[in-house]
């Protein structure tokens, strides 16, 4: 039956299974046929023929030959083939009647959940350091006109941030604004004040207070990240936030604002 694998594939798409397919290209071959040999000629279980010679004769495929022996024949290609795309076209015009219904019905139900949102989905809560680092990272460069900081040990990020100090240059280069505080104790850090320097000569303005609350970031007051350590445990874990939430955003912004007023510049 190899040279029939074409046929066999074209009629399974027209919506005969494997074994219907093989007997009645069988069938088509010879006047007619008793089950045991067809079911030798399409190489198909003697088990499962009469099963399968049931359903051509039921599709109107095949026609049984009453006798001493049962006998079947093979109904006209032509007209067997007509009969099997009218079914398909049946069976098509009862899916599209099936999905416009469904579809008038689930329409309003759509509609009305699109006012509906998850309270939490504008925040993701970060644990993995290199999840933080990479966040930090990707708020730093989604920024396009303003990025504000405070920054207090540990750093997440690298103190050579090469990819913020960029991203401060190019923020600063399109007449945006990098603003960050400090605490006092990076002044007593060489490679925090190298840092700061750095990222100064790319344009951040940089202040410095006695302490800072948590370590933040304020993008287009828009996005936030934030750390958020655990009051009660006495472990440098962290959990951070990123917020995507102008109302918040905006809030942190006026803090961030007033703890720079009250910040002083690095001394010469």
């Amino acid at each position: 039956m190899e040279s029939d694998d074409g046929a066999v594939n074209d009629l399974v798409a027209l919506g005969l299974s494997g074994y219907e397919a093989r007997v009645y290209l069988a069938l088509v071959k010879r006047g007619s046929y008793t089950a045991a040999e067809v079911a030798r000629a399409a190489d198909v279980p003697r088990q499962r023929v009469y099963d399968v010679l049931d359903a051509l004769v039921r599709r109107r495929l095949a026609i049984p030959r009453p006798g001493r022996v049962a006998a079947y024949s093979a109904v006209a290609p032509e007209l067997a083939l007509t009969r099997l795309i009218t079914r398909q076209r049946d069976s098509l015009e009862r899916l599209d009647q099936a999905s416009a219904a469904l579809a008038i019905a689930l329409t309003p139900v759509w509609t009305a959940g699109q006012a509906h949102t998850d309270p939490l989905d504008y925040i993701e809560v970060l644990r993995d350091p290199r999840a933080i680092a990479e966040r930090f990272a990707s708020i730093q460069e989604q920024a396009t006109h303003e990025l504000l900081s405070f920054c207090k040990p540990p750093f997440v990020a690298p103190a050579a941030n090469d990819e913020g100090i960029q991203a401060v240059h190019r923020l600063r280069r399109s007449g945006g604004t990098a603003r960050a505080v400090y605490t006092h104790d990076a002044l007593g850090d060489a490679e925090v004040l190298e840092n700061v320097r750095r990222f100064g000569v790319a344009g951040e303005e940089a202040r410095f207070a006695p302490a800072l609350p948590l370590k933040l970031i304020v993008a287009d007051a828009a996005l936030v990240l934030c750390d958020m350590p655990d009051p009660m445990a006495d472990t440098k874990a962290t959990t951070a936030l990123y917020i995507e939430h102008p109302a918040l955003a905006a809030c942190l912004r006026l803090a961030f604002l007033t703890v720079w007023d009250q910040a002083v510049r690095l001394p010469s």
